[in-house]
């Protein structure tokens, strides 16, 4: 195999014929060659499998679709096993019935052999990365798994209070091979919602039923109904994943766990309460892999975007970001932590919870019973040393005090605050009881944001809005000089409702010095966004025109989630 590898590198060029004959005299031949060829560091993954590919006359795959994955390979072959091997299975042959089944290590010939025996058919290989693999093999098992009212049914046939005891965590939600059906059931439930891109799960019990209700992009759909006589069960089921007490049913509860959906992550932060039909239960689902947002991929208007990154690189200062709750101020307060550089700067952050590990960052979880409050955390991380702090959110005149008296000594701080606009902050904060004089010199700027959903781009169509809309939403008078107007038809890909996604709108208020004689004057928020509006502020549902005008979203949504302008 080695004379044979060196020989396709000097006739192909694929790899350094001479490098890879140095590697090959060095390596101590303790392991499979094709793993020591992956694992080696002068080579790629890709340049590897072409190479192993072109020497034994295989395919090389780039891409593996989950949809030439056959039924048959599903069934027969565990998701574990899979997993573990990095392979999967794909286009039988219409001729023979030969399976082809990719793989990440090229000379793993019991794992071809095993695969033959589980489905029954010959197979032949061929290659393909591992990154590759593992997105095909959780796509296919996913779709494998929507089969809940089968398992549903298969749970009302049995005694419901024998299978309470048979609750117990799954480390992998594709893993469900042989597991009770309450176990089958909560993980179908899971990965419906992950495949929509749900945020949250509601089990609500009604008199006759129970409804599973998923968020996406921000609005509430009815996913699916259950027999009522299932309740205790699934609510068990979800108070042992999170860790909670299934024999208290009378008094709300909070838990928390992770899961697996293949290779990705899947935080859940679960809620129970009693409720007059029994107990309801809220999943929040965070998924670890989708990662963090740069700013931007947020939405920000290349206007807003320079202010605030100018304003990132402020020594002092306060910056709040507001709006109503699931209206993204987290994320918008990670990108920009993610922005600023933690190697020159000290960044730490106080939260609750913590939503996203960053790297280079300290962060600290509030601990409300045991006294770890906003407030006395941020009293300690002030003798840290810190450059810049994250509060996770001002809810009281102390913290609102500590934050800003913090950015007085020199300290950039960033926190969140629950109020519709950007001048309503200054009222929210004295209204806590700050000081005028504290509130004008220290804030240097407030975001009000929200997120409107994105127009379907696979079923998207032209559109006329009325009239009445479009003087509702500012630009009455330039429609007619624009472009056309979109709105999403309804498909499969957007759970007919014509948007897919979502991103951000802004208002981007800077404290310049008449705002903080206002301040100071203790004048109202009216006013202050008068003299803002004159600085060349640009309003919510202003920053929501841009994105009707660019075909991001659509006049109703943006009418839906900002209102009117007149101040």
């Amino acid at each position: 195999m080695k004379d044979l590898l060196i020989q396709t590198a000097k006739s192909t060029g694929l790899i350094d014929a001479e490098r890879l004959v140095k590697f090959l005299e060095e390596d101590t031949g303790k392991g499979r060659i094709d793993e020591a060829l992956l694992n080696c560091p002068y080579f790629t993954e890709d340049a590897v499998l072409k190479l192993f590919a072109e020497a034994l006359c295989w395919d090389f795959l780039p891409e593996v679709s989950a949809k030439e994955v056959p039924a048959e390979f599903v069934e027969a072959v565990p998701a574990m096993y899979a997993q573990h091997h990095h392979l999967i299975g794909i286009r039988p042959d219409a001729d023979n019935g030969e399976l082809t089944v990719v793989l990440s290590k090229p000379l793993d010939a019991i794992a071809l052999d095993n695969v033959s025996k589980m489905t029954g058919l010959p197979v032949k290989a061929a290659v393909s990365t591992r990154a590759a693999i593992t997105s095909v093999i959780d796509v296919a098992y996913e779709q494998r798994s929507t089969v809940i009212e089968e398992v549903a049914e298969e749970l009302d046939s049995q005694n419901l209070d024998d299978l309470v005891g048979e609750a117990s965590t799954s480390d992998d939600l594709l893993d469900v091979v042989n597991r009770p059906p309450v176990i089958r059931l909560v993980n179908d439930i899971l990965f419906r919602a992950l495949q929509l891109r749900a945020s949250d799960i509601h089990v609500h019990p009604y008199e006759a039923k129970i409804q599973v209700r998923y968020r996406i992009d921000g609005i509430l759909y009815d996913a699916l109904s259950l027999n009522k006589n299932v309740l205790p069960l699934v609510v068990s089921r979800i108070k042992v994943m999170a860790g909670m007490d299934i024999a208290e049913r009378r008094l709300p509860q909070d838990g928390r766990c992770s899961v697996r959906l293949g290779q990705r992550e899947v935080d859940l932060r679960i809620s129970t309460v009693p409720t007059s039909f029994g107990e309801r239960s809220v999943m929040r689902l965070l998924d670890k892999s989708t990662g963090l947002f740069e700013l931007n991929e947020l939405g920000l208007e290349q206007d807003n975007l320079n202010k605030l990154d100018s304003l990132l690189n402020r020594s002092h200062g306060v910056i709040f970001v507001t709006g109503p709750t699931g209206s993204g101020k987290s994320t918008t307060l990670y990108a920009c932590l993610n922005r600023i550089n933690s190697a020159e700067k000290n960044v730490i952050t106080i939260e609750d919870p913590i939503e996203y590990q960053l790297e280079g960052i300290s962060q600290i979880q509030v601990a409300n019973k045991k006294g770890m409050t906003f407030a006395t955390s941020l009293r300690h991380v002030l003798r840290q040393d810190p450059d810049v702090i994250m509060v996770g959110e001002v809810r009281d005149i102390e913290t609102a005090r500590m934050a800003i008296q913090s950015s007085l000594t020199g300290h950039l701080v960033f926190s969140t605050l629950h109020t519709n606009d950007s001048a309503g902050a200054v009222s929210r904060l004295l209204d806590l009881g700050v000081e005028p004089y504290l509130v004008s010199s220290s804030l240097i700027a407030i975001m009000a944001q929200r997120l409107v959903r994105k127009v379907c781009q696979n079923c998207k169509e032209p559109a006329k809005p009325s009239a009445h809309e479009l003087r509702e939403l500012g630009i009455g008078d330039v429609a007619d000089n624009v472009g056309e107007f979109f709105v999403g038809a309804g498909c499969e890909k957007c759970f007919q409702t014509g948007y897919r996604g979502r991103t951000g709108i802004y208002e981007l208020m800077l404290v310049n010095e008449e705002v903080q004689n206002l301040i100071y004057k203790r004048e109202s928020a009216g006013t202050i966004k008068k003299v803002a509006l004159n600085a060349g502020l640009k309003t919510l549902r202003m920053d929501g025109a841009r994105k009707v005008l660019a075909g991001a979203t659509t006049v109703a949504e943006v009418l839906r989630v900002t209102q009117s302008d007149i101040v």
